[in-house]
């Protein structure tokens, strides 16, 4: 039997509609500018943001990086969330490999950013200081439970970051989750900001590869740091295909995955030793704490979890991160959860 993969939302493989779209996609090199197929899925995606234009990178973390390399000087800063992925999660890219200064300040348990602490950690005009030029925002937020961002708090940090002259890049790897959830367009929830990534293998089961959007001006640019950085690829459009067929097909349908998120929360938050973080899960994330009194820490309930045959991530001491996705229907969710059960309380 294959296990049962909740480890996160990039472990999809692609559709059978997506694999046709990829055997059958006009392609040509993208680095001349010449691939029909990915030109499209850059049009289609900006129109879908909002945008001007748009640029297909491989990843979501080198769209990040391009994101902050495109707005930020070297020696300038950005400010973001301390628990963002950026600062954490893209192995210190944005320091290592453009010189920019990250100004990391609490999230809140949300995933927002206080707006006077923002405020806040605007430098002044000293010499002494980095230049704020960007504030970075991520929606959903990943380690604060896939909590999607409201528009109205998106555009109160555009206006924030508008009056200091800087700009608002917000990380949507999951940004169509936040849309579902809150029953907005994606088009709203990017419309503050001056760039915005999503992945197309998060959630949306594509196989890789994410998109930057942005003016015109900006994504020229950006083009040419994708290129310094090695994600100039040539015959992409076989990729690339997968995402269109991802944005026409996935979208709608990852409400089922924050309606079985939220199965799996009722049928374990019960459970003896168990502390959810949100229940309801606000998107398709259940994280939840495991207690002391259990006697084990969060790695070696992965290691029970997965000789029961499900895979999850420790994400700290004590802290388990589930993820529903399109290869996850009811009846693993309620294996999952069996498996839980059994794990907390039956032998190792």
């Amino acid at each position: 039997m294959n296990p049962i993969d909740l480890r996160s939302d990039t472990v999809t493989v692609p559709t059978p509609a997506m694999r046709e779209a990829m055997a059958r996609a006009a392609v040509g090199d993208d680095v001349f500018g010449e691939d029909p197929t990915v030109r499209d899925l850059e049009e289609l995606s900006a129109r879908r943001l909002g945008k001007e234009a748009a640029l297909f990178l491989p990843s979501g973390t080198m769209g990040n990086l391009v994101a902050v390399l495109a707005h930020c000087g070297r020696g300038d800063e950005v400010i973001l969330g301390d628990q963002s992925h950026t600062f954490l999660s893209e192995a210190g890219g944005v320091a290592a490999l453009g010189g920019v200064h990250p100004r990391p300040i609490p999230n809140a348990r949300d995933g927002t950013l206080s707006l006077a602490e923002l405020e806040s950690a605007v430098r002044p005009d000293d010499p002494h200081y980095p230049i704020s030029r960007l504030i970075c925002l991520e929606n959903t937020h990943n380690l604060c439970g896939g909590v999607p961002l409201a528009p109205t708090y998106v555009d109160e940090v555009g206006d924030l970051a508008g009056r200091f002259g800087m700009g608002l890049h917000i990380d949507g790897a999951r940004i169509f989750h936040a849309s579902i959830a809150l029953g907005v367009p994606a088009e709203r929830l990017a419309a503050a900001a001056d760039s915005i990534t999503f992945c197309i293998s998060k959630g949306l089961c594509a196989p890789v590869g994410s998109v930057l959007c942005g003016t015109g001006d900006f994504i020229a640019h950006a083009r040419r740091i994708r290129k310094q950085l090695g994600g100039g690829m040539r015959q992409a459009g076989i990729i690339a295909a997968a995402g269109i067929v991802a944005l026409d097909t996935m979208v709608d349908r990852l409400a089922e995955d924050h309606r079985r998120a939220s199965m799996l929360a009722g049928l374990i938050g019960g459970l003896p030793g168990v502390s959810l973080d949100w229940n309801p899960p606000p998107t398709n994330m259940v994280y939840f704490h495991l207690q002391p009194e259990l006697g084990f820490d969060a790695k070696e309930f992965a290691d029970r979890m997965q000789a029961r045959g499900v895979r999850l991530l420790a994400e700290g001491p004590r802290r388990v991160r589930m993820v529903l996705h399109y290869w996850i229907g009811d009846a693993e969710v309620v294996q999952a959860a069996k498996a839980t059960g059994e794990s907390l309380t039956g032998p190792s």
